[in-house]
């Protein structure tokens, strides 16, 4: 299969290492960043959702409406609305952008983040509302009379919905997760399954392990690696710039009282961690000292290299079978207009010669 770029848009410019500065919505940062992923080639961007973050589908209902063929990821946590409802929403968003829209399932790897929003469920427990919840909303987005539904978590009499995604069957489902209970939703719901940057081999070990779960329900799953290219012309000068971006994450965390390394709490932070074991770099390219730096919170490791190496070991990836790359870098805006000059054509090449040639 071809491979796919992601990357990802915020309402205003902040990263590891740039400290968010000025209005929480800054429209023409959002829309310059939009457009900068369409121009480069992406072929989806992914809004995140954070407990204090403006609303992820509202950005993604503007970022829409400023471009024209890029399509969107929207991070979405179950739990805070009902399934009935976000259906209808999801739907009504994949009409109004054209049937550009897929949506990441987040059940919620951290107990604080969750209770921010007033949930108290246990990982497990969020996991399992999950597992309903994507049920019900693929019963809403595909069937056509009303129906009833009685749950663990939730209970309808009659739901329904006049409107259905504008993509068929709906909209694609993407969804990540390391647990045991994780593996287990995402082989009876994902179609495409989500990792943070770990090793090929950790990789390897994830996608047969999802491939076998998925096959225990007659289904195939796609998969998606997420990274941080931290690329320069020339290898020296590539590390030497994530030497760079490590002392600045390291002074920024400092200046706001940070704990350094504090681990975030899920599995997947854990793999993320162990990577590279107890140094910070693994296989040829994957660095991993700002993912320890931060304590493995979201895609932190990185690949560090020119754009030809970089894109050489995301063949690599792809040849293990990852169709999906989500990249982003520490300077997030000009980071994306780069990986549209080199990097994507680079991989998009070298993928498909490797099929030509299978």
């Amino acid at each position: 299969m071809s491979v796919e770029f992601i990357g990802m848009i915020q309402p205003q410019k902040v990263s590891e290492t740039h400290l968010a500065q000025g209005p929480a919505i800054d429209i023409g940062y959002l829309r310059r960043f939009a457009q900068a992923h369409e121009a480069a080639g992406f072929d989806r961007v992914l809004v995140p959702y954070h407990s204090t973050s403006p609303d992820a589908m509202l950005t993604v209902a503007y970022a829409a409406s400023v471009t024209s063929r890029v399509h969107f990821m929207l991070a979405h946590r179950p739990g805070f609305v009902a399934p009935t409802l976000a259906a209808r929403q999801i739907a009504t968003l994949d009409q109004l952008s054209g049937g550009r829209l897929a949506v990441h399932f987040i059940s919620g790897g951290s107990d604080s983040e969750q209770r921010r929003d007033g949930d108290f469920l246990s990982h497990d427990e969020r996991y399992a509302r999950t597992d309903e919840y994507l049920h019900v909303l693929r019963r809403v987005w595909t069937e056509s009379r009303p129906f009833d539904h009685d749950g663990r978590f939730y209970r309808f009499e009659q739901a329904f919905s006049e409107v259905k995604p504008k993509q068929t069957p709906h909209v694609p489902i993407y969804f990540g997760g390391a647990s045991a209970p994780a593996i287990e939703v995402a082989g009876k719901h994902a179609d495409v399954y989500a990792l943070w940057g770990e090793s090929k081999q950790q990789v390897l070990e994830q996608v047969t392990r999802v491939r076998a779960e998925a096959a225990k329900h007659g289904r195939s799953v796609r998969f998606s690696v997420s990274f941080r290219p931290i690329l320069a012309d020339t290898e020296q000068a590539a590390w030497e710039r994530a030497e760079h971006i490590l002392d600045e994450t390291r002074r920024l965390r400092a200046e706001q009282g940070l704990d350094t390394g504090a681990p975030q709490q899920s599995e997947g932070a854990r793999r993320l961690l162990a990577a590279a074991g107890d140094g910070v770099r693994a296989d040829e390219r994957l660095w991993t000292a700002v993912a320890k730096e931060i304590g493995g919170r979201s895609n932190s490791t990185a690949l560090v290299g020119t754009p030809a190496q970089v894109a050489e070991t995301l063949a690599d990836y792809h040849a293990l079978g990852v169709t999906t790359f989500l990249i982003r870098g520490f300077d997030p805006l000009e980071d994306a207009i780069d990986y549209g000059r080199e990097l994507i054509p680079a991989t998009r090449e070298l993928t498909s010669q490797a099929r030509r040639a299978a």
